[in-house]
């Protein structure tokens, strides 16, 4: 997620506090829109550090020229799923040297669907400090205006893009008894919302929010059915956030599960339904097919 870049004056110039940047690894979070959304720590540590790694550099380089941060003689190393191999060996050594490194991916919170897991790791491994500079996250920012229940909750990232493995993803989460938060892109949102109702049913709550923090901020809260509704006819653009609310506990009797397994049939395979509704109602995924499969036996017969 990238940061608004309307803020071209500096607020102030910044400076590093009297503090030495203590050696070792420093993950920083770095704003999700509005630029001035960085913590004074996280602004020392980018004065301060020995050197800097970032998944885009231009943003990291922007972010710095708008807080009056000089890069002095400093390189920006690029770090990134593409170009690991090449950039983790160079900055596994600089930490080795006793150098103090910063992080930071392109917006919000390193390593929450975003490079440095590995770099993380790594450091772990050869027994090197890492340290984290907490703040901007789309996660906790989406969870905090959604409205939905915030004493559980998941954070799924982004459901596969594919649509019989997305179809598997969600029907995984659909039994967890927690608030679901998941990202998705523009260009799946309408599928996924789609899917979702399959899944879920249409009556789950659920809040999108679209563009956290930057200009075109939206916050949209309903029913997956609503939601639905809300962006079938929409060209959906920005970064998006999912939540879904946890179910409500349902007595599974046999008419309910009967009746919830023929609405799920007319719209899945015969195996995807007895999974969905197996999961839905905590019931055993063999049972559940089996009964699946007398009921098209009886629909035939019936015919």
């Amino acid at each position: 997620m990238t940061a608004e870049s309307s803020e071209t004056i500096p607020f102030a110039q910044h400076e590093p506090s009297p503090r030495e940047i203590p050696p070792g690894l420093h993950f920083i979070a770095t704003p999700i829109g509005a630029a001035r959304d960085i913590t004074l720590r996280a602004l020392d540590l980018l004065a301060g550090a020995d050197m800097l790694a970032a998944e885009d550099t231009r943003s990291l380089r922007h972010l710095m020229e708008i807080h009056g941060v000089a890069l002095k003689d400093r390189v920006v190393v690029p770090y990134h799923e593409h170009n690991e191999a090449q950039a983790l060996p160079r900055l596994m050594r600089a930490l080795s040297e006793g150098k103090s490194v910063v992080y930071a991916s392109e917006a919000g919170t390193p390593l929450i669907s975003d490079p440095g897991f590995g770099l993380a790791r790594a450091a772990i491994a050869e027994g090197l400090p890492v340290l984290a500079a907490p703040g901007a996250s789309a996660v906790l920012c989406a969870l905090t205006v959604s409205g939905l229940p915030t004493d559980r909750f998941l954070f799924a990232g982004f459901p596969p893009s594919a649509k019989s493995a997305r179809r598997s993803f969600l029907n995984d989460l659909v039994r967890i008894g927690a608030t679901l938060i998941l990202y998705e892109s523009p260009k799946r949102i309408r599928e996924t919302l789609g899917e979702c109702v399959q899944c879920f049913g249409e009556d789950r709550q659920a809040v999108m929010c679209r563009e956290l923090t930057k200009r075109f901020e939206e916050v949209t809260r309903g029913t997956l059915a609503d939601l639905v509704g809300a962006y079938e006819r929409r060209d959906v653009k920005g970064e998006i956030v999912l939540l879904i609310d946890r179910g409500a506990v349902v007595q599974a009797d046999q008419e309910t599960v009967e009746a919830a397994l023929d609405r799920a049939m007319e719209s899945m395979s015969v195996k995807d339904a007895a999974g969905a509704i197996a999961d839905a109602f905590g019931l055993a995924r063999r049972e559940v097919y089996q009964l699946a499969l007398a009921r098209v036996r009886s629909g035939k017969d019936a015919g």
